[in-house]
């Protein structure tokens, strides 16, 4: 009878301690993004335009950093939230919804106009960030890290990162797209550099002339 209380005892403590252990799992997976977002990475700068190196870029100018195995987080570049510039509302996928690299799968919208971009890679959406839906200008304060829009799991991470830009060819797109800007208005490259080189908060409040959405449908890979 004793040896029986006594394995009762130990297979109970071996159970508390699964549920204990699996209760920190749990709680792991719903605070890492938070801290995720906190050790975003300063990272180069491009033209004025920050260009973190712990991401992975898509040429259309949203980003993916990886959170854990085949979970990802998604959001937009710096020079993609300058040429949105002052947002009236954003439009995010919904959880669960299976997205395909490349489609366009969230919105922006300014002054009674809307454009749209596309997604970095293949997968299901398993979160957004409420906080950026609530305060639009998160994304342009913030765009690596409060400003994220959702996160997803990627079942398969090698064939999608085929058509992310090449990690060493990252600075020479990044020019090129700053480069094409300024062609369409040379007095912006003066205009963003007035502060230290970065570029102004609201740069389509620079180009009256230029219609928005076609500008950012050029960039966004959406025309």
């Amino acid at each position: 009878m004793t040896v029986i209380l006594v394995l009762a005892t130990f297979l109970a403590f071996i159970a508390l301690d699964y549920l204990l252990n699996r209760r920190r799992e749990v709680a792991t997976v719903w605070v890492e993004p938070s801290r995720a977002v906190e050790r975003a990475s300063a990272g180069e700068y491009v033209g004025g335009f920050q260009v973190p190196g712990d991401r992975s870029y898509h040429p259309g100018h949203s980003w993916l950093a990886e959170e854990r195995q085949n979970v990802v987080r998604v959001g937009i570049d710096e020079f993609a939230a300058a040429v949105l510039g002052k947002l009236d509302k954003i439009s995010l996928p919904s959880r669960g919804q299976w997205i395909r690299q490349g489609q366009k799968a969230f919105s922006f919208s300014r002054d009674g106009k809307e454009t749209q971009m596309v997604s970095p890679t293949e997968g299901e959406v398993l979160a957004v960030n409420p906080e950026v839906l609530q305060n639009p200008g998160l994304l342009r304060r913030d765009p690596y890290g409060a400003g994220w829009l959702f996160t997803m799991n990627v079942p398969d991470e090698e064939s999608t990162s085929r058509n992310l830009v090449p990690k060493g060819l990252i600075a020479e797109w990044m020019r090129d797209a700053v480069d094409r800007l300024y062609a369409r208005q040379p007095q912006l490259a003066g205009a963003v550099a007035a502060d230290g080189g970065r570029p102004a908060e609201d740069l389509a409040s620079l180009l009256p002339e230029i219609d928005w959405q076609e500008l950012t449908a050029e960039f966004f890979l959406t025309v």
